[in-house]
């Protein structure tokens, strides 16, 4: 049973959301409030899954109050209510995990249900993950090995180039890595008999850190070099490429799409591959991992434009411009679909950061058809989509 607290300063609003609720089935609403402040302070008196909050509400507005309940628990879904689009980017800014327009739909409502036991489900994962007996790889987002127990304990490391000799060996996933290439790779111009040296060093660090701390990875020897084997191990990299693949592959007609795939993606993807690490023979493959995680956005970006999903259209291409801030295809769509919200400030702030980013990281101008648009954004005439 998902428990849940309505917050919204009209009564009737507050009847109808409970009875449709109720009419879903699964959901218990265990508190129902008119005044934010009394919400925010009820809430550390009663165990509450989700949050359902209005927008437009006397003296603490919404996203006042989602700020005021992320400050004391970041983790609660919070899905917002509103009759106003305009607010729909700040609310995903705030990571609501929904942005339901008044009147909204039963289908629509049973969707943010399913959010929140999506979210309830990965917090639950999240916390037998970190309880796990087994150590964890992570690549995305940074390269560290996660041990048991408490989720922040980490594979300490004695040097950088015994990290890095880990992630090289994990980064061929137990195929064998010749003694020339690992020193290619980690100790280029060194001298052979240094570089030699430094890596049996670094061998023997990891070996005995390895076993210290009862982490399953074992390094052998292989043909003319070294080969690393594990078991019982989870790694973050393998499940996102097979999931991503499987997303690109075949799960995109109405009937296969599902919004929690999308939401898991995004969870699951927590930065580039071996990210802000420097490892140079990683690079090839971050970008495709990366080029893969944009592609599988453009797709739900058009899959949320057919299903006139707008506040999911504008989240998937902002985590695009993330990735790519000069990506003016990109930046073109986000704007026209600000316009067609009737949010012309955000059109025209998407084009100025769009403006900046192809200038600074390009060092050239915007396509002529991108300034038309944003010079669009600055006035009052009709617009018609392209």
């Amino acid at each position: 049973m998902i428990r849940v607290m309505l917050i919204d300063d009209e009564e009737d609003a507050l009847d109808l959301l409970e009875i449709l609720l109720g009419q879903i089935g699964n959901v218990q609403v265990v508190g129902r409030h008119i005044n934010p402040a009394q919400a925010i302070e009820a809430l550390g008196q009663s165990p509450v899954d989700a949050v359902f909050l209005d927008h437009q509400m006397p003296g603490m507005n919404g996203m006042d109050a989602a700020r005021a309940i992320r400050r004391m628990i970041p983790q609660m879904p919070i899905i917002f209510t509103t009759a106003y689009a305009e607010y729909a980017v700040e609310a995903f800014e705030i990571q609501s995990i929904d942005y339901l327009l008044k009147p909204f739909t039963m289908d629509r409502l049973q969707n943010a249900v399913a959010r929140i036991t999506q979210s309830i489900s990965h917090a639950v994962f999240q916390a037998s993950r970190n309880e796990s007996p087994f150590p964890a790889i992570q690549c995305l987002g940074g390269f560290q090995i996660q041990l048991p127990g408490n989720g922040n304990r980490v594979l300490p490391w004695k040097t950088k180039k015994e990290k890095e000799l880990c992630a090289y060996l994990i980064h061929y996933a137990g195929k064998s890595s010749s003694t020339a290439s690992i020193l290619e790779a980690i100790w280029p111009g060194y001298d052979l008999n240094k570089a030699k040296t430094y890596l049996y060093t670094c061998l023997s660090y990891l070996r005995r850190s390895l076993a210290e701390n009862h982490v399953p990875i074992r390094i052998h020897k292989a043909d003319q070099g070294f080969v690393a084997e594990w078991d019982g191990m989870s790694s973050d990299v393998h499940e996102f490429e097979e999931r991503i693949g499987t997303w690109l592959g075949s799960m995109w007609s109405k009937e296969e799409m599902d919004v929690r795939q999308y939401d898991h993606m995004n969870l699951m993807y927590k930065g580039e591959y071996m990210e802000a690490c420097d490892f140079r023979w990683a690079e090839a493959r971050q970008m495709e991992i990366t080029t893969g995680y944009i592609r599988a956005l453009r797709k739900w970006h058009m899959y949320f434009r057919r299903q006139d999903q707008a506040a999911l259209a504008v989240d998937s291409l902002q985590r695009i411009l993330a990735i790519l801030p000069d990506s003016e295809q990109d930046g073109r769509e986000l704007i026209w679909l600000h316009l067609e919200m009737g949010h012309r400030h955000e059109a025209y702030r998407v084009g100025l950061q769009l403006e900046e980013a192809v200038r600074h990281q390009l060092g050239s101008e915007l396509e002529e058809e991108t300034s038309r648009l944003i010079q669009q954004t600055k006035g009052k005439t009709q617009w018609q989509t392209p």
